[in-house]
C-alpha cells in the first residue's frame, strides 16, 4: 500500500525541535521492556464469557510477536502491507499490533459492530492483504460473513479465524495454525524478517476509520511519533507509571482503547487488563483482583459501573482515576460515580485524528469534569474562530480548530479531505467555546454525526439508505438527547403521500442493508413537512428542537 501521509513531512522539524516527537516506535517501548523487566505480567486479556484469564510477561509477549510477525511474514506480508483485524479485546489483538510493528505492517483495527456494509468498503480502500476475525463473538457468525464478502475483495489474500476448528483440531486457516502455534521465531531465516523492515518513527503504523459527514468512512493515518507525542503527555498529566495496571473494556478498534489501553502500557513498562464484553459487575470484580488504576471510557460505561458499585456495596480502592470521554458528563453521575467509585472522575474530548486533545486536571475541582471538557495537553493549541477564521473572545461560541503535534498523518487517499491549513491547524467540525482559563466547551459539531454512547454514527450513510425506502418523501437523522449513551438516533420523516411508515419497518430495511446495530434509528418522528431554509436545506437544529420539547411534555 502507498501510504499518502502528507501532514507528516511538513511538520517534522518544528515537532522535532520542539521535542514532542520522541522519535521512537513501540518495537523500541518493547524491547526496553524485555530488557528491564522482563518477568513482569505484561497483559492479561479475560474472556468474559468464560471467565478464562491469559497472561503474558513483558518476555513471552516479545517472543509471541515475533512469532506472529514470521507467520504473517509466511502469508506474505510485508512492509507496508496492510492487516486488518476484527477483534474484540484479546490477546491476539495486542500481539498482533506488535507483531505487524516487527514487519513493518500496517495494523487496521475494525469495531465488531461492523458489517458487509462497513467492511466492503474499508477492506478494499485500505487495500488490505490479510483480515483475522473470531470464529464467533456474541453470537455473531464472523468467519460466514467474511466467506461471503471474500470474492468482493481482490487485495485479501487471506482470511484467518480465531478459534477454527476441524474435527477438534485448529482449522488450517486458523490462527493457532497459522500465527499462534507454530514456533516460527526458532526458524533459520526468523532475524532476517524481524529485523530487515523494522519501521521508523514516521512510517505509518495504524490505519482507523472514522465515521464523517461524506458518507463513506475516511482511513485516519497515524505514526509512532503522532501517536507516542500523546500518549506520553497524556500518562504524566495523569500522573500514571510502571507501577500501574490499567484496565480497558472501551474497544481497543478505537482510539481510546488502542493508544491508551494497549501502547501506553508499554510506554510505561505499566501492566494492561483487557475485558471483551463490557458487564460492569465484571469489571468491579476485575478491578478488584488485578488491582487496577486507572481506566477510561465513556460516560455510559461510567454509569453502569458506578450504578454497579452502589447496588452491590463492590469497593475499589485501588482504582484513583476513571477519565470519561465521548459524551458531556452530567454533574449528578460526577458525584455519584465519585461515591460509589471513590475515584477522580477526569472528563476528556478527543478524536480519532488527533487523539486526546484536552483533558481536566487531576488537582481540579470536580465540577469542572461537568462543566468543561478540559484544556489542551502539552503540544496541543486550541482555538475557536468565527466562519471567516477570526478568533473569537473568550466563552463565544465558534468553529474549534486545533493545532497538535499528535495530528494525524492525513485520510488515505483523500487527502483533499485533511482539513489542515498550511500552518497546520485542524479544523474539528466542532463548535466550543474557550473560557479565560484556557478550558474548552463542546457545544454542538458543524460535522453532521451523532455520537451513541462514543461511538460515532454516520449520518449521512444512513439517510442516503433511507431515501431508498419506497414510502419515503424525505427524511433527516438527528440526535435526541440520552441519559445513559448522551445521545440517540432519530429518524425524522416525512412519508410520501398514501404510505405508512413506521419504526420496525425503517429498522428492517436498514438491517437488510448489512448496517451495524448501533446505526439504527431508535426512534421515529412523523411530520407533514420539514423545517427548512427559503434554499430548501433542512434545519436540524429546529428538529432537535422539536424532540427536546416533546421530551419536556412527557410525564
Amino acid at each position: 500500500m502507498e501510504f499518502d501521509a502528507v501532514l507528516i513531512g511538513p511538520r517534522r522539524a518544528r515537532e522535532e525541535a520542539r521535542r514532542w516527537w520522541p522519535g521512537r516506535t513501540i518495537n523500541d517501548e518493547l524491547d526496553a521492556c524485555v530488557a528491564e523487566c522482563p518477568g513482569k505480567i505484561a497483559l492479561t486479556a479475560v474472556c468474559i464469557g468464560d471467565g478464562q484469564a491469559t497472561r503474558f510477561t513483558y518476555a513471552q509477549m516479545a517472543r509471541m510477536a515475533d512469532r506472529i510477525a514470521v507467520g504473517l511474514a509466511r502469508l506474505g506480508v510485508g512492509r507496508a502491507d496492510v492487516v486488518s483485524i476484527q477483534l474484540p479485546n484479546c490477546w491476539q489483538f495486542t500481539l498482533l499490533y506488535l507483531a505487524c510493528s516487527r514487519i513493518g505492517a500496517v495494523l487496521n483495527p475494525l469495531m465488531p459492530i461492523f458489517r458487509e456494509r462497513e467492511l466492503s468498503f474499508m477492506l478494499n480502500h485500505g487495500g488490505s492483504k490479510v483480515m483475522i476475525v473470531p470464529q464467533r463473538f456474541r453470537g455473531f457468525d464472523y468467519e460466514a460473513m467474511l466467506r461471503a464478502l471474500q470474492p468482493e475483495l481482490p487485495a485479501l489474500r487471506h482470511l484467518v479465524v480465531v478459534g477454527a476448528t476441524n474435527e477438534g483440531a485448529p482449522a488450517p486457516y486458523s490462527f493457532e495454525a497459522l500465527l499462534g502455534g507454530p514456533r516460527w521465531e526458532e526458524s533459520s531465516d526468523a532475524e532476517a524478517i524481524l529485523t530487515r523492515h523494522r519501521p521508523g518513527p514516521d512510517d505509518v503504523t495504524q490505519l482507523l476509520y472514522t465515521s464523517g459527514t461524506t458518507g463513506e468512512p475516511k482511513g485516519v493515518m497515524h505514526t509512532a511519533n503522532t501517536l507516542f507525542s500523546n500518549i506520553l503527555p497524556y500518562a504524566r498529566a495523569m500522573r500514571l507509571g510502571r507501577e500501574d495496571t490499567v484496565l480497558m473494556a472501551s474497544p481497543m478498534a478505537h482510539q481510546t482503547g488502542f493508544m491508551y489501553g494497549l501502547m501506553m502500557p508499554i510506554a510505561l513498562r505499566a501492566s494492561a487488563v483487557l475485558q471483551d464484553v463490557w458487564q460492569p459487575e465484571a469489571a468491579l470484580a476485575l478491578i478488584a483482583q488485578e488491582r487496577a488504576t486507572f481506566t477510561m471510557a465513556s460516560t455510559a460505561f461510567l454509569g453502569d459501573l458506578a450504578d454497579a458499585a452502589g447496588k452491590t456495596g463492590t469497593r475499589v480502592p485501588t482504582l484513583r482515576t476513571f477519565l470519561c470521554a465521548g459524551a458531556p458528563i452530567p454533574g449528578a453521575l460526577v458525584e455519584r460515580a465519585r461515591e460509589a467509585l471513590g475515584a477522580k472522575i477526569v472528563s476528556a474530548w478527543g478524536m480519532t485524528e488527533l487523539g486526546a486533545v484536552t483533558l481536566t486536571r487531576l488537582d481540579d475541582d470536580d465540577e469542572r469534569a461537568f462543566t468543561t471538557d478540559g484544556a489542551p495537553l502539552p503540544g496541543v493549541e486550541a482555538k475557536v474562530a468565527d466562519e471567516s477564521g477570526r478568533t473569537l473572545a473568550a466563552n463565544v461560541a465558534g468553529r474549534l480548530f486545533v493545532r497538535a503535534c499528535s495530528a494525524f498523518g492525513g485520510y488515505l487517499k483523500r487527502a483533499h479531505l485533511n482539513a489542515t491549513d498550511a500552518e497546520g491547524w485542524f479544523d474539528t467540525g466542532d463548535l466550543a467555546t474557550l473560557d479565560e482559563r484556557g478550558y474548552i466547551r463542546i457545544c454542538g459539531r458543524s460535522k453532521d454525526v451523532i455520537i451513541r454512547g462514543g461511538e460515532n454514527i454516520p449520518v449521512v450513510e444512513i439517510e442516503s439508505l433511507l431515501y431508498r425506502h419506497p414510502a419515503i418523501a424525505q427524511v433527516a437523522i438527528v440526535a435526541y438527547a440520552d441519559a445513559r449513551l448522551g445521545e440517540r438516533a432519530c429518524a425524522v420523516v416525512v412519508p410520501k403521500p398514501g404510505e405508512a411508515v413506521d419504526l420496525p419497518s425503517l429498522v428492517d430495511f436498514l438491517k437488510a442493508g448489512k448496517v451495524a446495530v448501533q446505526y439504527l434509528p431508535e426512534r421515529l418522528l412523523l411530520l407533514e413537512a420539514m423545517p427548512s431554509t427559503p434554499a430548501g436545506k433542512v434545519q436540524k437544529f429546529r428538529l432537535r428542537e422539536m424532540l427536546r420539547e416533546l421530551d419536556t411534555r412527557r410525564p
